[in-house]
């Protein structure tokens, strides 16, 4: 039931409260929904009956709304503050959010037409980072102006795709044969495939004509894709590509399987492994 045994008597609402927002489950206290007074969810939970306000079909009080983006809502009435992980893409959609519920104060915070002054901190490092990127944008360009002047030469701009930051994630299947317990070595097959998932883009610009593409053709710059592999099998050297236009690894996670095993002691084991690098460019 949205409504626990434990009612208040100041309110016709309890004091633990069920909500279905798009799909979303969240449990809170009441006094989190009415603590922004004039707030949709203040109205909703303090002039309302609980009669009155609609449901799903286990009794939990129903929002027609982005139930992801709802957790952020939720954690900002409960300290009135607002922690965004970094690099947040929906910061527009948060806002709209923020409007419709009718919180002012967060829809100002998330504008884009706030100072870096009155920012939360969040906003003022991740501005910070920017204009750091943007002044050393623009002393490249001072620079290579400069340079064309002296040599009579016309500035040419770097291309702003090569600097795009984003993910890429190098994956790869093998086997390897581990031997009887009494042995201590391994033999590992050759690597049949490398795979790079990612935006379209970066991976041309970090792979070039060595990605293969033949499982994915014309797929536009700006998407994203899983079916790319490269014309080789090593790694490093699909490495150091990543290296030299300044990505670095953030993660890596392996599996590994016993694809054949026997009941005869004496015959060798074979196992499968899937292995993940994640590289990022900020």
């Amino acid at each position: 039931m949205a409504l626990a045994d434990s009612g208040r008597a100041d309110s016709p609402f309890s004091e633990i409260i069920e909500l279905n927002v798009g799909g979303q489950v969240y449990v809170t206290r009441h006094k989190t929904l009415v603590a922004v007074p004039d707030s949709l969810l203040w109205n909703m939970f303090s002039k309302s009956s609980p009669k009155e306000l609609a449901r799903d079909s286990k009794g939990r009080f129903f929002l027609d709304r982005d139930g992801f983006l709802f957790r952020y809502i939720l954690d900002y009435l409960r300290d009135l503050n607002l922690v965004l992980p970094d690099y947040f893409p929906e910061k527009s959609r948060l806002q709209r959010e923020a409007d419709f519920f009718q919180l002012r104060d967060l829809s100002r915070r998330l504008s884009p037409r706030v100072s870096k002054e009155n920012s939360i901190s969040e906003d003022i490092s991740q501005s910070d980072t920017e204009d750091a990127a943007q002044q050393g944008g623009l002393d490249t360009l001072r620079t290579a102006a400069a340079a064309a002047v002296a040599t009579g030469g016309a500035t040419r701009s770097p291309s702003l795709d090569s600097r795009k930051s984003g993910y890429i994630t190098v994956g790869y299947r093998g086997s390897y044969t581990i031997g009887r317990d009494i042995q201590s070595d391994a033999k590992f097959r050759r690597v049949a495939r490398i795979t790079v998932c990612g935006k379209t883009s970066l991976a041309k610009e970090v792979f070039g004509d060595t990605l293969n593409e033949s499982r994915d053709p014309d797929r536009p710059p700006e998407r994203y894709t899983s079916r790319y592999y490269l014309k080789y099998n090593f790694l490093e050297q699909a490495f150091d590509k990543l290296t030299e236009v300044g990505f670095h690894m953030v993660a890596c996670s392996s599996t590994g399987t016993c694809a054949y095993t026997s009941s005869d002691p004496n015959e060798d084991k074979i196992w499968t492994s899937y292995t993940e690098y994640v590289f990022c460019r900020e």
